[in-house]
């Protein structure tokens, strides 16, 4: 614009009494700083499967399917990668689900592994180790921020079915306390944290059976090993008394939230879990990570899946 020009616009705008427009592709400051306080919504693949032997759900299905159902990312189950391509930890097939992700606008946002530590054979633990630092590189491999991980149980109790029945609860190993299975918890994850650092993965220990079964022995490792590469999965599905005040225990340290859904009655059981509560306890917290449903009922996953999504989406804003 020349100065003749700009002085021309100036005078006319002063002369009709107009207010000059912004000028276009100029950043308008602004009083408010917008903020995003709401967590995102997502589902893990376990939704789909559910351990079930008569559903035999592919991974790029799941993430079609979540991508269908309008959420905003998929978690990962391990386990049932492994059940779909023995070679699952090969870079090809890794590779091909972030393809898929992409294209479909899925964030791969966490990937939940099966270890456990709780055994008084150093062999065993080292095994455990090893595969959970594998679990690491997958993860990273993958662009995936955070992996579940469990503290493990005694294995007294052989049937799961057995094990929910009596809500989580297990004789512990002749001759052994839970102060040892804490050592053991403790000591193993210690030897993860390098990787887990090396690769910007954040280990989040869930709330679940074993010496995990209470928040109280979720924090005590937390608290112990005092890393940011350690913190916390948190499921609501996973307290069987108290839920509420040991979700909040966990809250502040909680990097990725499983929210149950038990649509048709639950596999094990059934939770009436209040998610108003839930998320008023997350908004308290500042969390804003994200919300990973996991439905574990008996109702199609069709139906119930997208009445799921609809409760979280409504709960959490």
């Amino acid at each position: 614009m020349t100065i003749q020009r700009r002085q021309f616009l100036t005078s006319a705008v002063a002369t009709t009494g107009l207010t000059a427009l912004p000028r276009i592709g100029v950043a308008q400051e602004s009083t408010e700083t917008p903020k995003r306080t709401a967590p995102r919504i997502g589902i893990s693949t376990y939704s789909f499967w559910r351990f079930r032997d008569d559903i035999d759900m592919k991974i790029a299905n799941c993430i079609e399917r979540a991508a269908d159902y309008g959420f905003d990312g998929v978690e990962l189950l391990e386990v049932q990668m492994k059940k779909e391509n023995e070679k699952y930890s090969d870079n090809a097939y890794l590779q091909n689900i972030k393809r898929l992700s992409l294209i479909h606008g899925m964030d791969l946002y966490g990937m939940s592994t099966h270890q456990g530590f709780v055994t008084p054979d150093k062999e065993q633990r080292q095994e455990n180790i090893d595969k959970t630092i594998r679990s690491i590189e997958i993860a990273y491999q993958l662009g995936i921020p955070t992996i579940r991980v469990n503290t493990g149980r005694w294995r007294t109790t052989k049937s799961f079915d057995d094990l929910m029945a009596n809500k989580g609860i297990e004789d512990r190993l002749p001759g052994y306390t839970d102060d040892d299975g804490f050592g053991w918890v403790i000591e193993s994850f210690e030897k993860c944290l390098p990787t887990a650092e090396k690769c910007g993965v954040v280990l989040g220990l869930e709330n679940h059976w074993g010496l995990g079964r209470t928040a109280a022995g979720v924090l005590r490792v937390i608290d112990a090993i005092d890393s940011p590469w350690l913190k916390a999965t948190l499921d609501t599905g996973n307290f069987f008394e108290d839920q509420y005040s040991q979700f909040e225990a966990m809250a502040e340290h909680a990097v990725l939230v499983q929210a149950k859904t038990y649509h048709g009655g639950g596999t094990w059981y059934t939770l009436d879990l209040d998610y108003d509560r839930y998320a008023k306890i997350l908004l308290e917290n500042n969390y804003r990570g994200y919300v990973s449903l996991e439905f574990e009922g008996q109702e199609d996953y069709q139906t119930a899946i997208p009445k799921s999504h609809a409760m979280l989406r409504k709960a959490f804003g």
